[in-house]
């Protein structure tokens, strides 16, 4: 078969020998099947794909509530604790009328245990969430046993009393007395959060 010989006009290929008829046909069908493939398939098995992701993500998210609902009683119990706990806490803060007796107390706790105060400085209230740490600096004079009571005094206060930055140094060397000084930031709390909080503190403490 001479190929100089074949009409390659188009409008003549039924005239084309039927090898060449063949595999121009094969060529076309081809064509079609790779234009159909890119402009048509290849965008779907793309949508294919997202929607496998997002199959899979829904799974995770299924399985995430799931965990979550079958948790949820023990999530209740929880909270009933901490709400419960809260409301032991905000009963033990001092009302803004109660900080002044607070203050008397903790400087007769520190009196009774022997100490002699060389500062009791009161600081500006704090404000948090839900309340204020009232800051007391403090200075104090004794022996170890008696700085050891004091602390713990202040611990068996009704109202929260807590002590930050101890710091305990020998009077000196001539001081034969056996007095030590301690310097401490003395922390109390008080309902001083915003009108909400407050109120919602006040009827926990069955106030109205």
């Amino acid at each position: 078969m001479n190929l100089s010989e074949i009409n390659w006009d188009p409008n003549q290929a039924g005239a084309w020998p039927l090898p060449i008829q063949a595999a121009t046909i094969s060529v076309i069908c081809a064509l079609v099947f790779g234009a159909g493939v890119y402009f048509d398939t290849l965008g779907q098995l793309a949508e294919l794909d997202l929607s496998k992701a997002k199959e899979t993500e829904l799974k995770q998210t299924f399985e995430v509530k799931q965990k979550k609902s079958i948790n949820l009683p023990d999530y209740e119990n929880q909270l009933t604790q901490i709400e419960t706990q809260l409301e032991d806490m905000i009963r033990q803060m001092p009302t803004q009328e109660e900080v002044a007796s607070l203050l008397i107390d903790i400087s007769q706790t520190g009196l009774a245990s022997g100490l002699e105060f060389r500062l009791f400085k009161p600081g500006a209230p704090v404000r948090k969430d839900f309340y204020s740490e009232l800051p007391i600096n403090i200075e104090v004079l004794g022996r170890y046993d008696e700085l050891a009571l004091f602390v713990s005094g202040l611990a068996s206060l009704p109202r929260i009393v807590t002590v930050h930055d101890v710091n305990i140094t020998p009077q000196g060397k001539e001081d034969k007395s056996g007095k030590m000084k301690m310097t401490a930031l003395v922390k109390t709390y008080n309902e001083g959060g915003d009108e909400a909080t407050t109120a919602v503190a006040k009827k926990r403490r069955g106030q109205k």
